[in-house]
């Protein structure tokens, strides 16, 4: 045996000798909580960037934002106005009446889905709460007056969904924020569409609570947010749907999803520092697609104000041609919709359309065009001057 191969097998051993003890020292699950811990924390640092820079809040994770709106549920029928109102003390006010009333709920989604928000809707007026519908105006957007009007004494909550998924339309969250934000009304913002994308305006709106969903923003599905703010120096009373663990301070327990969270962060991490330069690209395809639409002899229109919708979204009729025909029909070249991802399952006309006051022949002829950052504006005036050849040749 050779002097050098002796010396190499006594520094194997030695190697072998160090890692047994290194793996009686390393504890799989204190390593596994560190990591956990660290991913968590990381996120929610990032998710206060990205939306509220003076740290005035609480995030909660959860599966989605339908997730996080539950919890709006869970803290409403669990207490009545007058008790509510005393659980969260700045909101007291003792010129107001003691006499209990019966609760009424502001919402207004532009006509809530009949497949998402209606359903929590309908079970809060099962359980005896009121709850009042704003419909948009043909240009897709809410009327803050019209919110305004409707708020009572008894009112909890207005809850609006930021940018509508069918059209794009931005609903006038800062005027409603504005305000509320010395009434004793809580705020809820679903920034589904919005959160990581109109940054700026998500940074300076005055909510109480606000929802969205990491997949919207290049996330993984399965996990979104619900952010407390706090108002005078408390946070929204919201309360527990399940029960079980310690995690998100007892409110949404369960397993946390660690590599769930870590793709949320990454998300938020590169939302925060380009979604300037996303926006330029996503306004540069929607441009195109503008301009192919004018060159195109087709007969068309925009179903809402192209000046209050966000900037990868468009809802458009191509008049006389069925929507469902042309899906079926160009569906090689453009993944189209007439409707929402949420009701993709639904063949009943646009809920959104049908509340804006649309004639039903023009929502039959309405789709839904939607891009990210990262779609190639060259495939797109391939592919979608191919389905507008066809639209032509149909009218």
């Amino acid at each position: 045996m050779s002097c050098e191969f002796v010396t190499q097998l006594s520094k194997l051993r030695k190697l072998s000798a160090e890692s047994v003890e290194n793996t009686k020292k390393f504890d799989p699950f204190k390593e596994y909580l560190h990591v956990e811990r660290q991913v968590e924390k990381e996120l929610r640092e990032l998710l206060r960037d990205i939306n509220d820079r003076q740290g005035k809040c609480l995030v909660l994770l959860c599966g989605s934002a339908g997730d996080g709106k539950s919890h709006l549920i869970s803290f409403l029928k669990n207490s009545d106005s007058e008790q509510l109102l005393a659980d969260y003390e700045p909101y007291n006010d003792a010129t107001e009446s003691a006499e209990p009333t019966m609760t009424s709920i502001e919402t207004l989604a532009e006509k809530l889905s009949p497949f998402n928000d209606e359903n929590y809707c309908k079970h809060l007026q099962q359980l005896g709460f009121e709850v009042d519908y704003v419909d948009p105006e043909r240009d897709g957007r809410v009327l803050p007056e019209k919110v305004f009007d409707l708020l009572r004494k008894d009112t909890l909550l207005v809850s609006i969904m930021h940018v509508n998924n069918e059209t794009g339309a931005v609903q006038p969250v800062q005027e409603v924020g504005d305000y509320l934000l010395d009434k004793d009304v809580f705020f809820h913002v679903d920034a589904t569409q919005s959160f990581g994308k109109l940054v700026d305006e998500l940074r300076s709106l005055k909510y109480d609570m606000l929802s969205m969903s990491a997949h919207k923003l290049g996330g993984p599905q399965g996990i979104g947010a619900l952010i407390l703010r706090k108002k005078r120096y408390k946070l929204p009373p919201v309360k527990n749907i399940m029960y079980g663990g310690p995690q998100e301070h007892g409110i949404r327990p369960g397993t946390t999803p660690v590599a769930l969270v870590a793709g949320l962060g990454k998300a938020c991490e590169l939302a925060a520092t380009e979604y300037k330069k996303n926006a330029e690209r996503c306004c540069a395809i929607r441009n195109c697609i503008l301009q192919l639409l004018k060159e195109s002899s087709t007969s068309y229109r925009i179903n809402g104000d192209l000046q209050y919708c966000i900037h990868n979204t468009l809802n458009m009729c191509f008049d006389g041609v069925s929507s469902e025909a042309l899906m079926l029909a160009t569906k090689q070249y453009c993944g189209i919709s007439n409707g929402s991802a949420c009701n993709s399952h639904s063949y009943s006309p646009s809920y959104m359309l049908t509340a804006m006051g649309l004639p039903e022949e023009q929502i039959e002829s309405s789709i839904r065009v939607s891009w990210g950052p990262l779609t190639d504006i060259q495939l797109v005036q391939v592919e979608f001057g191919k389905m507008l050849r066809y639209v032509k040749s149909m009218q």
